[in-house]
């Protein structure tokens, strides 16, 4: 038997594999032998892998994590995403196996959540981590493809969830993604990790790495925006233009193309975990949603 999280198990539910929750076990041992691996700890707070500490049959310690089936192409572009990489700005890739799922990754530290790092500290170091990433590539989708797909991904889940954020919020949202990928300039795309925040940042010796990667062609400031969706109380708390300032500064990128995908990860985020009953951040981050979406409305 194997521990696996609750919102793990939610995931899978959601994606119709029920299968993959009962045949987890062998695969896990099946994998620990190829690999040759003792399998310790699950991390609890994964969301959409299982995820345990192991150790190397050398006795170096590494991270095995199973990917639940159903979600897209998710295990083949994290593959893709970490070879790119090659250990920068990522957690090094020791081995994969994309028709399973399974990946054996680089031990790292701490996450800047655990660290516990007041916002005004993490986004800089998040902001760095990110850019650490970005670097001419090709073989995986691009922003605008993303851009299409979160259009469809919002509408079809506001319906499905009976309608957990107001109708004016989707289109807002909607309006914002279109605007993004009739922006996509192929000469300025590069790879991003696509889903930067205080989880999915490890301390690596004096720095950190990124873990988790969604992995998009695409315009530098899509990963910005996925930090304006984190954190919205903190960034209701003020004036929300403040943050994507304060990105665009430090990284020397537009702070419009910033807000506007901090606009569709919201919306798009907020949906994805109501789904999975992910309390009170989905309800936060909608309301933030809302909140905006009315705030431009009233604009002059």
């Amino acid at each position: 038997m194997i521990d696996v999280p609750d919102t793990v198990v939610a995931k899978a539910r959601v994606a119709g594999a029920d299968h993959w929750l009962a045949g987890l076990p062998a695969l896990v041992g099946e994998l620990s032998a190829r690999w040759g691996l003792t399998v310790g700890r699950t991390f609890g707070d994964a969301t959409e892998a299982y995820v345990a500490a192991v150790t190397r049959a050398d006795g170096t310690p590494a991270v095995l994590k199973v990917i639940v089936p159903g979600l897209g192409n998710a295990a083949r572009d994290e593959i893709t995403v970490l070879r790119l990489a090659g250990g920068e700005g990522c957690a090094r890739l020791f081995e994969a196996d994309e028709g399973r799922g399974a990946l054996l990754l680089e031990h790292l530290g701490p996450s800047l959540y655990e660290l516990g790092l007041p916002l005004e500290d993490r986004l800089p170091i998040l902001a760095d981590a990110a850019r650490e990433v970005w670097r001419p590539a090709t073989g995986l989708p691009t922003g605008a493809g993303k851009g299409r797909w979160l259009i469809d991904h919002i509408r079809r889940r506001w319906v499905e969830l009976d309608r957990p954020c107001q109708e004016r919020t989707v289109e807002h949202a909607v309006a914002a993604a279109e605007r993004r990928i009739r922006a996509h300039d192929p000469e300025r795309a590069v790879l991003v990790h696509g889903d930067v925040h205080e989880w999915n940042a490890l301390q690596a010796g004096d720095g950190f790495k990124l873990v988790d990667p969604d992995g998009l062609i695409a315009e530098p400031e899509y990963d910005l925006g996925v930090m304006m969706r984190e954190d919205p109380v903190e960034l209701m708390a003020g004036d929300p233009w403040d943050r994507a300032r304060r990105l665009a500064a430090h990284t020397d990128t537009d702070v419009t193309a910033i807000w506007e995908w901090g606009v569709v990860e919201r919306v798009s985020t907020g949906l994805v975990l109501a789904g999975i009953g992910l309390e009170p951040l989905a309800t936060q981050m909608l309301e933030a949603a809302d909140e905006l979406s009315r705030r431009d409305d009233e604009a002059p």
